[in-house]
């Protein structure tokens, strides 16, 4: 018996303000998420660079997830589809 595997992407990524995106998922799913404590955690340069709104605005969906400056910053699809960084 064969049965079909529903795979979850991101299907769409809405800035709302400050540091907060909605996530809609292909299965409907919608998710609001705020990056600003995780940024705020941060030690990295690489990360604590997005605090800055002009570079945390620039994120992209790339193959059906989010990602800034060609992955430079990205998380993993089952974190966000769970609404925790």
């Amino acid at each position: 018996m064969i049965t079909s595997v529903e795979i979850i992407a991101i299907e769409k990524a809405e800035y709302l303000g400050a540091y907060t995106i909605r996530f809609s998922f292909t299965d409907g799913t919608e998710r609001i998420i705020d990056f600003e404590p995780f940024l705020r955690a941060a030690a990295n340069e690489m990360t604590t660079k997005y605090l800055s709104l002009k570079e945390f605005c620039t994120f992209e969906i790339k193959h059906r997830n989010i990602s800034w400056n060609d992955y430079e910053m990205c998380f993993p699809l089952a974190s966000l589809y769970e609404g925790k960084l």
